[in-house]
């Protein structure tokens, strides 16, 4: 099964990336495990995915230790400050920093042990409560005081656009996000030349493509229905 949808992912990739003139080498598929058992993320891995998203931080570990595999993990869900110690030199990306004290703890956390963390700016474009993030006009001041941050480069800016039956209704949020990356880019702060857009979802990826994605975040069209498993470890072998 994940085979097969993984290919009709591709396929739908690739023609978003040819109406928007786009190479598809421009946009990375990031397979959202979470919830996911590790037979499942092997069978992506073997199809040749090699980025995968995980939602909480302690599911990913115990998935880390499991698959034997060089991978590129990528931190999706909020991240508490009292778990940025644990995941220093585990991810390859942070798409959620959505405070100005998180950014403070990744810092910290990351000077101790001499390594810089990618990270993305999360912002809550379609101003929604339940929601993290800064909202759109907070994002470039919060920008400006994390350029200061020596252990930290900002790679770009993510958002989580509302869950909708129709995928158009999120166009004018990815075209906000992509324009409000060119806006902060033009201030030439210090340290900051994000080139980086992580939006869309399953349900919405191919209009995120076409508004400038550069990581599309895809779990249910590749792996199916959400599955909730208590260890990791057990359920790559049921």
């Amino acid at each position: 099964m994940v085979r097969e949808n993984l290919q009709e992912v591709e396929e739908k990739i690739a023609d978003a990336c040819r109406r928007a003139g786009r190479d598809r080498e421009e946009v990375t598929l990031i397979a959202v495990s979470k919830t996911k058992p590790v037979a499942m993320i092997e069978e992506a891995v073997d199809s040749g995915i090699i980025s995968f998203g995980e939602n909480k931080v302690q599911e990913m570990l115990e998935k880390q230790k499991v698959i034997d595999r060089q991978l590129q993990w990528h931190l999706l869900g909020h991240l508490q400050r009292n778990k940025v110690r644990q995941i220093v030199g585990k991810v390859t990306r942070i798409h959620s920093v959505d405070s100005l004290r998180l950014a403070k703890q990744i810092q910290t956390e990351y000077e101790k042990k001499n390594l810089v963390a990618d990270i993305l700016i999360e912002v809550n474009m379609a101003r929604e409560e339940s929601k993290f993030g800064f909202m759109p006009e907070e994002t470039e001041e919060a920008i400006r005081q994390i350029s200061g941050c020596a252990n930290i480069c900002v790679k770009g800016l993510m958002t989580v656009a509302p869950f909708v039956e129709n995928p158009e209704e999120n166009r004018p949020h990815f075209q906000n996000l992509n324009k409000l990356l060119v806006d902060i880019n033009r201030k030439n702060i210090d340290n900051i030349n994000m080139s980086e857009l992580s939006m869309g979802m399953t349900g919405d990826y191919e209009v995120a493509i076409e508004e400038g994605a550069t990581f599309v975040r895809v779990g249910t069209g590749i792996f199916g229905i959400r599955q909730y498993l208590g260890n990791c470890e057990t359920s790559s072998k049921s």
